[in-house]
């Protein structure tokens, strides 16, 4: 009986951290902001991307909707691979509070890039 009781309360202790750390940070909580530079590249408006954890946790493996995403100014393939529809952030490498992600694309309107899939991870 203490057995079951020793199972039952190590997994209790298992899903209220599980639970915890998934109630911190959700999908949601990736932020996607551009502003325009005032840059002009090839006569269209530079923008400036920034993509940051809004909570604890990181975000690693980010893909964003690129479908239809084009750009004069080419964007450094180590920070947004973009193969087909969908866009590899940084890699696969983690973003979050104290390490946001920003690049630049230029076009004449932002283009808005729309959160596919990310792995959440808490400490």
């Amino acid at each position: 009986m203490a057995a079951m009781n020793n199972k039952t309360i190590i997994i209790l202790l298992f899903l209220a951290l599980v639970s915890h750390c998934y109630s911190q940070c959700q999908l949601s909580d990736l932020r996607i902001e551009q502003k325009p530079t005032g840059v002009k590249v090839q006569g269209k408006q530079e923008w400036q991307v920034s993509i940051t954890a809004n909570c604890p946790c990181t975000f690693s493996n980010v893909i964003l909707n690129c479908s239809g995403f084009q750009t004069v100014e080419p964007v450094d393939p180590s920070i947004l691979r973009v193969q087909g529809q969908n866009g590899l952030l940084a890699n696969g490498n983690a973003v979050s509070r104290s390490n946001p992600v920003t690049f630049r694309y230029a076009r004449d309107t932002s283009f808005s890039f729309k959160l596919v899939n990310a792995q959440i991870t808490c400490s």
